[in-house]
């Protein structure tokens, strides 16, 4: 079973447009995946969904801020990390890495050119959605 954490970008485009980044919460939901979350990347998750920019579409999709964030409590197990590597060019990438530590993930998915472009953390793979969505259907 991949243990995997999905970056806050990929987690607000699946509730927001679907599409691949919809496809993995998808496979969690399915069992194919297990997803882990971190207090840091809830608040995250919070804030962002919480942008006004969103405010309409949240609105079109019949829910709220707060039924997002409960739903993907719902789905994704959550660790609490005791260190923050501080390796990340954003510092708000170090909450992922450490979530992912703690988690003991294979992967981090994500949309974020400043983790893909590390494609690794320690042991850790960091790939975008669609190459998670690869990894998930030859793992199975």
């Amino acid at each position: 079973m991949i243990r995997a954490v999905a970056d806050t970008n990929v987690v607000v485009s699946a509730f927001l447009w679907g599409g691949t980044p919809r496809k993995v919460l998808d496979a969690a939901r399915g069992g194919t995946i297990v997803l882990f979350t971190s207090p840091a990347l809830i608040a995250e998750l919070e804030e962002v969904l919480g942008r006004e920019q969103f405010a309409r579409r949240i609105a079109q999709a019949g829910s709220s801020v707060a039924g997002m964030t409960g739903d993907y409590l719902a789905l994704a197990h959550l660790v609490r990390p005791t260190a923050r590597p501080l390796v990340a060019r954003d510092p708000d990438d170090d909450h992922v890495l450490a979530c992912a530590l703690a988690a003991h993930a294979d992967l981090i998915v994500s949309g974020d050119r400043d983790l893909l472009d590390l494609k690794r953390y320690q042991d850790i793979e960091i790939v975008s959605a669609a190459a998670a969505l690869e990894r998930i259907t030859l793992d199975t």
